[in-house]
């Protein structure tokens, strides 16, 4: 599935020896400062540094970092990538926060905690790479709200939270970045020994039930496609790249995200 054997370059800025985060063999951390973008900046230095470059920007109202990802397959089916990271932050969320706490998905691509949106996962590959061709890269990012929200105004902010104000202290956000680079070599060792098809179940689970009797699928370019009840006939198909494009929990003026349900 994607590559994490191969001998990584130095990274540009390497992380201290002293750094909290603990990440397994075949990552290797850059941290930026607060004013960095995490997303951007993994996707500019993917070719050059290679699989396994987390990219960490240390910031105090956002757990934001990207990862760098080498497919061995062509981009119409890698980018089931995605699915696979999707299901890997909810792991390292589920095993580090409070008990009887939910964490559940928004198709494809935004993460709800106890219910209230928390932030998203993103997806970068090259923009000249054909849909049959390998990626040199792709890149998944991440970013969830850790700030408190007791500053904004009561009733301005519905369907949000906060990692904080849900019961997280503040150092086990650097632990659920190592806590995720774990979870993401699991359910890729999954995919390579399984099947997709277990990947797929495991983001299934944390969807919304469906009607009683559907059927849900993720097709080989990563659409989601749904079976009616009884019905035998062609599925709904919702495809994944226009969503991926919109990232509709993210806002972009505030590069943070949003603070309503999404619609």
């Amino acid at each position: 599935m994607l590559s994490w054997n191969k001998q990584l370059p130095e990274c540009p800025d390497p992380m201290p020896q002293n750094s909290p985060l603990d990440l397994p063999p075949g990552f290797s951390a850059v941290t930026l400062r607060e004013s960095g973008d995490a997303f951007a900046h993994a996707k500019a230095i993917a070719l050059e540094a290679g699989a396994g470059t987390l990219v960490w920007v240390r910031r105090y109202d956002l757990l934001e970092f990207a990862v760098v990802l080498e497919p061995d397959e062509p981009l119409v089916s890698a980018r089931r990538a995605h699915f696979a990271a999707m299901s890997a932050m909810a792991d390292a969320l589920a095993a580090h926060c409070p008990p009887e706490r939910q964490v559940e998905f928004i198709w494809p691509d935004a993460i709800l905690f106890d219910g209230g949106l928390v932030g998203g996962l993103r997806l970068g590959w090259p923009q000249d790479c054909a849909e049959d061709a390998v990626p040199d890269w792709l890149v998944t990012g991440v970013m969830l709200r850790t700030a408190d929200l007791s500053h904004v105004e009561t009733g301005m902010v519905p369907g949000a939270v906060s990692l904080t104000s849900e019961g997280f202290e503040m150092i086990e956000t650097e632990a659920l970045i190592g806590s995720f680079a774990r979870h993401l070599m699991t359910h890729f060792d999954r995919w390579k020994e399984r099947g997709f098809k277990v990947v797929a179940q495991d983001f299934f689970a944390r969807l919304p039930k469906g009607k009683a009797g559907e059927r849900r699928a993720i097709d080989g370019n990563g659409d989601l496609l749904i079976h009616a009840p009884l019905d035998s006939g062609p599925a709904e198909r919702t495809p994944l790249v226009p969503a991926l494009l919109a990232a509709t929990w993210y806002d972009a003026g505030n590069d943070a995200p949003k603070l309503q349900a999404i619609p």
